[in-house]
């Protein structure tokens, strides 16, 4: 075998870059279980004095300070043996309702670290995983790594991206939030529009409860409900606007799920679906934002996909060609991207 030494280099060095990240990425879920970045937030600090705040041990405080610090996600002040975040760490890891919080993000790489056993034995029998088989950790981390971009993109650019729709919400639409989890997407619409009904579906029952309770506590009860249905079944007609938030691809039949919104919309209805950002080549995907995708989907939305009746699974880098596709076969005449963002593609598909 004939190793270059230059580029078995290049590989290690990336091997190292990548261990770190994934071995850092369970102290970051231990920071945010421990308030650490919140208190951070507040001003530089000694070991001692953040380990009295937040009332952890001060060893271990400094271990895990350390390992902030070397991954670039804390500063360190030799000078003054102080650690502190900058104004752009603390947006990403402090602040749960900016645009760029992440700490959710690694709850769903916990998730998916919990599930290697599960998915190890799927890669041989070729079954499937589904959404409720997972830790608890993907449902919560999902929800406040997705809610950030949702907050920031969807009552500003994507829904008045979707002609007309934006308007009806505003004089008082009837809407559906399939596949709506644990609600975030359902109660970000509510609360901007507040003349419209919002209800929201999803099979997983404790993400409905989940939704539920948070409903109440938002103070929207009275125009949002939410109830336990599959894309397929969820009752209901005449709906101004069907939305599905990431979670199309996750679908075993996601052409049957196409025909069934069709039929559920108003004769002038709109079915806005987003995506995760994809090409439609494999090889245009070869990206770091592929990268997250793809290792996603070999966990969480090919295995969920492959546990259901038909199991098409699209995966998470389905592209704007194969989920045109669904739509045209569930019925629909009109698709079109209406919108896009580093993360997500947004499309607008029409009776």
């Amino acid at each position: 075998m004939a190793v270059d030494e230059a580029k078995l280099n290049a590989f290690m060095g990336g091997f190292v870059h990548d261990l770190g990240a994934a071995l850092h990425a369970a102290t970051i879920v231990v920071g945010d279980q421990l308030g650490l970045y919140k208190a951070l937030a507040r001003g530089p600090s000694s070991v001692e004095a953040l380990a009295r705040t937040t009332e952890t041990d001060p060893r271990y405080l400094l271990e895990w300070l350390s390992a902030q610090a070397a991954s670039g996600y804390v500063q360190y002040d030799p000078s003054t043996k102080h650690f502190s975040l900058s104004e752009e760490q603390a947006f990403a890891l402090a602040e749960e309702g900016s645009p760029a919080f992440i700490p959710g993000a690694f709850q769903v790489v916990a998730a998916q670290f919990k599930a290697i056993s599960k998915i190890a034995k799927a890669m041989q029998t070729g079954l499937g995983l589904g959404w409720h088989e997972h830790d608890v950790a993907l449902f919560h981390g999902t929800e406040r790594f997705f809610r950030p971009g949702y907050a920031a993109n969807l009552v500003s650019q994507w829904l008045p991206a979707l002609d007309g729709v934006e308007d009806r919400l505003r004089a008082g639409a009837k809407v559906a939030d399939v596949g709506c989890g644990h609600g975030a997407s359902t109660l970000i619409m509510a609360e901007a529009y507040p003349q419209s009904h919002f209800v929201g579906f999803d099979y997983h029952e404790p993400s409905i409860a989940h939704a539920r309770e948070s409903a109440r506590q938002a103070g929207v009860a009275s125009r949002v409900s939410f109830e336990v249905a599959t894309a397929k079944s969820f009752p209901g007609s005449g709906y101004d606007l069907v939305a599905v938030f990431d979670c199309l691809h996750d679908m075993g039949d996601p052409v049957g799920a196409a025909s069934h919104v069709q039929k559920s919309l108003a004769p002038d209805g709109t079915w806005l679906i987003v995506e995760p950002f994809a090409n439609d080549r494999l090889e245009d995907n070869l990206n770091p934002v592929g990268r997250i995708f793809y290792s996603a989907s070999t966990f969480i939305c090919t295995p969920a996909s492959r546990s259901q009746e038909v199991g098409l699974c699209l995966g998470a880098q389905a592209g704007e060609a194969r989920i045109r596709e669904v739509c045209l076969q569930g019925g629909f005449t009109r698709f079109r991207r209406a919108q896009q963002t580093p993360f997500n593609l947004i499309y607008e598909a029409r009776p």
